[in-house]
């Protein structure tokens, strides 16, 4: 079974990414699957009913199909089919902030270390790591970053904020955006 990182540790992966899945038949019972876009849309009845089905997004695909259904979904994937393709942070972040997903989001694709802890930052909490190299190497470069100075997914408060709150300053402490007077 294969490897992922999930809430920074390293699990089975007990899903099953049907990514050329085009009829409800492909979706066997014995499986927890994740299904393309198009298939859920046509089959959502069907799948919902079933249980143990996620979603796979495509870089081009509008998360705010799903609708409703996101409040349902156990799991939903963002593709990343090359690593300078960088639609899929911004999917993310709409799934995280925008539409209130709670659940799994699962970076999936050509993802690489140099990306979890951006990708983490966007509300990612599950990478399945490109075929061919280590998930367990990439979870130990995991702590190479070690925070922001913007607001995220994962840290709402930018830097300049957090440290206001830390020194007891209140909103009338500061310059201007991003200066922190005293």
């Amino acid at each position: 079974m294969r490897q992922l990182i999930k809430d920074r540790d390293l699990v089975e992966d007990r899903w099953t990414l049907l990514r050329d899945a085009s009829v409800l038949a492909d979706v066997t019972a014995d499986m927890s699957a994740i299904v393309p876009l198009p298939l859920w849309l046509a089959h959502r009845g069907d799948l919902l009913a079933r249980g143990g089905v996620g979603v796979w997004l495509a870089p081009d695909d509008d998360p705010e199909t799903l609708g409703a259904d996101i409040g349902l979904l156990p799991l939903i994937a963002v593709d990343f089919p090359q690593f300078t393709d960088g639609r899929g942070y911004s999917i993310g972040r709409l799934l995280r902030d925008r539409h209130g997903f709670a659940g799994e989001l699962r970076a999936v694709g050509d993802v690489l270390c140099d990306q979890l802890f951006a990708l983490a930052e966007c509300g990612f909490d599950a990478f399945a790591i490109r075929d061919g190299r280590d998930a367990g190497k990439a979870l130990a470069g995991c702590d190479a970053c070690t925070g922001v100075y913007v607001s995220t997914a994962r840290t709402p408060q930018p830097r300049f904020r957090r440290r206001q709150a830390a020194a007891g300053h209140g909103d009338s402490s500061h310059g201007g955006p991003g200066i922190v007077v005293g």
